[in-house]
């Protein structure tokens, strides 16, 4: 069944933007700002720390960490969302990932019944998400309800606009805060509201938070502070988060998973199982990241500096707003894949069209997928690069709006 299950996924988003854009000949030497990949320097206590404890790549590591990260993971949660050390036990809150994409594809296995309300289970993605959402409702066997994040509902997707025959239905849902690709970030009134709804009908939370240390005016409120802040508690939820945006190390493949005792017993039993333990450099240089505020702050001082670059370049036109997280810029162009494939031929420049990331919510009406108008452009160089592409993409995106 699995393999039919995940027939029913498109093509992903940069399959179809290769599709897009390779028979075509590039206007310029190529630049791309498709693909979400920090590019920070990488800290040199973690190359320090690797070197220090390559000896132990010749363990097994155990499924749920060292007691080391277990200690530095759990103080970094409650440290950064605010939470009483009995919130985040070591031992019962917290267990570590190789990288987040891991625990957001292994989440709806540990939630999904056979049926529910006597149908088949459905799981709730905001609508445009990143991929790995999808793939994995479907894989687990559950219906993937996609939920429009549109300008009205501040890029963030309205649940509680869904039929209660849906929500009956629902086992868990989706969230991403601050947002992929809008750079949106859910408020106390959001949070609460969904969480409302996750009572009511039975749910649980996967809050992708995973770039929830690059913001900008203010620090976004976390699933977690929100939960305990309203209830006491953080159940019905889990928590996902990354070193690859919070220290821009992707290439260590560490992150996070916290909350819910239960669902967390249950995640270590899959992971025990599936077998994708860290190995143990891996792990004393992720506690060491965990600890670490110093890069983070300045990974935070350089995106503030793109993006106040970007404003500078393209504030007046292209649609521009500044996200409240995140490094990408979500532009309203009228037509993002007729706008991305007017860049490459134009100038070169790589970026993704917004429908890409999105589904259509009247089959056969591209219009309808809330991604059709924008383009999502990562700010993942440096200035002057970011100078020279921008100018550039405001020039050709204007001439185009004026054509």
């Amino acid at each position: 069944m699995l393999p039919g299950r995940l027939a029913e996924l498109p093509p992903g988003s940069f399959v179809k933007l290769a599709s897009l854009l390779d028979p075509v000949k590039p206007g310029a030497t190529p630049v791309s700002f498709s693909v979400g990949d920090p590019r920070g320097q990488v800290p040199a206590f973690v190359t320090e720390t690797l070197a220090r404890h390559a000896h132990e790549f010749g363990e097994y590591p155990a499924i749920h960490g060292t007691a080391d990260w277990r200690d530095a993971a759990a103080a970094w949660v409650r440290r950064r969302f605010a939470l009483p050390d009995a919130m985040i036990d070591p031992e019962r809150n917290i267990l570590p990932l190789s990288g987040t994409r891991e625990g957001l594809f292994l989440a709806p296995f540990i939630v999904t019944p056979d049926s529910k309300a006597g149908s088949r289970p459905v799981i709730l993605i905001p609508n445009p998400f990143y991929q790995c959402y999808a793939a994995a409702v479907l894989a687990a066997g559950a219906e993937p309800v996609f939920v429009p994040a549109r300008a009205e509902t501040n890029f963030l997707p309205d649940f509680a606009s869904l039929s209660a025959s849906v929500l009956e239905r629902t086992v868990a849902a989706y969230i991403c805060s601050p947002s992929n690709p809008e750079g949106a970030c859910a408020g106390e009134p959001y949070w609460r509201t969904l969480f409302a709804l996750a009572e009511r009908f039975d749910f649980t939370v996967f809050a992708d938070e995973c770039y929830a240390d690059i913001y900008f005016d203010k620090q976004p409120l976390s699933a977690l502070t929100a939960r305990f802040s309203q209830t006491g508690s953080i159940d019905r939820l889990l928590t996902f988060h990354s070193l690859s945006k919070r220290s821009c190390l992707p290439g260590l493949r560490s992150g996070i998973v916290a909350g819910d005792a239960k669902l967390i017993a249950k995640f270590r039993g899959l992971r025990n199982v599936a077998g994708p333990q860290m190995p143990m450099p891996i792990l004393a240089a992720s506690a060491a990241a965990w600890r670490d505020e110093t890069n983070v702050a300045a990974n935070r001082a350089m995106f503030a500096e793109r993006f106040r670059l970007a404003h500078r370049l393209l504030g007046n036109r292209a649609g521009f707003r500044l996200p409240e997280g995140g490094f990408f810029l979500w532009l309203d162009v009228g037509n993002g894949e007729a706008a991305a494939l007017r860049l490459w031929q134009s100038a070169g420049i790589r970026v993704l069209p917004g429908a890409y990331m999105g589904r259509e919510t009247e089959p056969g009406k591209v219009q309808s997928n809330p991604g059709f108008r924008f383009i999502r452009v990562a700010l993942v160089h440096d200035l002057s690069t970011i100078e020279a592409t921008l100018g550039r993409m405001g020039e050709i995106l204007s001439s185009e709006a004026h054509a």
